[in-house]
């Protein structure tokens, strides 16, 4: 019960950290903007006929949080090495997972908060047509679960370092191997030179491989393994790196 009371205590002073500045708002506004001008113009809503969420706003996800969860996730455990509060709070009577878990989970909070704000787009499909909205509310689920990978792996790199711009970078290149390694170009291009076999283990590791079959409507084992996988990895990885600040 303590370790679940310590946990929330972290989660809700992170996420008055997050509203207490503008990066909060800013973010929510640019994700918000993006996924209603890329789901209608770029994504070609309109001129496909059909009220799908499939194509048009999903696809643009992996994309989306290539920029903007790194952006929200850079300032996790860099900005309390660079004010100094990271020795303070890990001096605090609570585990190093703990705080992680506290962290971590309010990070995922936020980023729910920002995909639920997006229900005007949704309402807009139903209004237009009749869409899955089973195959919809599945792709939720998987943006959700991607989202919370990318901001797992930011928090790798907001604990390697005490400036939130190398944080931002690192973390964007990893997620961005993550993207690539299951892109169709990037696959034709490597089954030209690689075998079948090796071509299979890259597009195993990517987030487009993994998030493809929640935009189907299927909620395979396998992609939500995947995703629970690279986040309980991630924070272990963290948990790693605070244990070596707390020993130095």
């Amino acid at each position: 019960m303590n370790t679940w009371t310590n946990i929330k205590t972290i989660a809700k002073r992170e996420l008055g950290a997050y509203f207490s500045s503008p990066l909060a708002y800013v973010f929510i506004v640019i994700f918000l903007l993006l996924c209603g001008f890329f789901t209608f113009f770029i994504g070609g809503f309109f001129e496909r006929g059909e009220a799908s969420l499939v194509r048009p706003f999903f696809d643009w996800h992996p994309w989306f949080y290539l920029f903007l969860v790194p952006a929200i996730g850079m300032r996790l455990w860099a900005e309390e090495r660079r004010v100094g509060t990271l020795e303070l709070l890990l001096t605090m009577p609570i585990t190093d997972w703990q705080a992680i878990a506290g962290k971590f989970l309010a990070s995922w909070i936020f980023l729910a908060l920002a995909l639920a704000l997006t229900f005007p787009v949704w309402i807009t499909v139903n209004y237009l047509g009749h869409p899955d909205n089973g195959v919809i509310l599945c792709g939720y689920v998987g943006s959700w679960l991607m989202g919370g990978a990318y901001l797992a792996i930011s928090c790798i790199t907001s604990a390697m370092t005490r400036t939130q711009v190398v944080s931002f970078i690192i973390s964007l290149v990893i997620c961005l191997f993550l993207i690539l390694a299951g892109f169709p170009p990037v696959i034709n291009f490597l089954q030209q030179f690689a075998s079948p076999r090796l071509v299979d283990v890259i597009t195993s590791f990517s987030v487009m491989t993994h998030f493809e079959g929640f935009q189907k409507g299927v909620l395979d084992s396998r992609d939500i393994i995947f995703f629970l996988s690279v986040i309980a990895f991630s924070l272990f990885t963290t948990s790693v790196i605070l244990r070596t600040h707390r020993a130095g």
